[in-house]
């Protein structure tokens, strides 16, 4: 079984779709893999904890440190800077980070801990469509 989930982003952060998953793989049902695989080369998909928000506040504002824009002087030495400040930090995030995922499925239901959620993380500023591929093997 195939899907594609899109997810409509405003900038930098973590975007949940725990849910859409959730009600996709019920309908399916059974035991089986499910792996997310995102479309793109400036974002990234992770599992991260669901109940403190600080969790993706302070992921984010890491990852901004780590990779800061590339007009910020120590980022000098990149080359690839046509489509903004923003694209090559966002691909060396992204390849910083998983890009798919694969979770376990029992009875229609994904195996995620109790504070676990699945999360599109955007590295670009402005906004986007992000289509995430999906596929229940059962």
């Amino acid at each position: 079984m195939q899907t594609e989930f899109e997810i409509a982003t405003n900038g930098p952060g973590l975007y949940a779709f725990t849910q859409d998953v959730v009600r996709w793989v019920a309908g399916q049902g059974g035991d089986g893999l499910l792996a997310l695989f995102v479309c793109h080369t400036s974002c990234s998909l992770l599992i991260q904890e669901n109940a403190d928000p600080d969790v993706q506040r302070d992921l984010q504002a890491y990852f901004q440190r780590l990779v800061p824009p590339s007009d910020d002087p120590s980022m000098g030495y990149l080359r690839h800077t046509a489509e903004g400040p923003d694209d090559m930090p966002a691909h060396i995030k992204a390849a910083m980070m998983p890009v798919s995922l694969t979770v376990p499925v029992t009875g229609g239901r994904m195996r995620l801990g109790t504070w676990q959620g699945i999360y599109l993380f955007e590295h670009r500023n402005h906004p986007h469509r992000r289509l995430v591929a999906a596929h229940l093997a059962t």
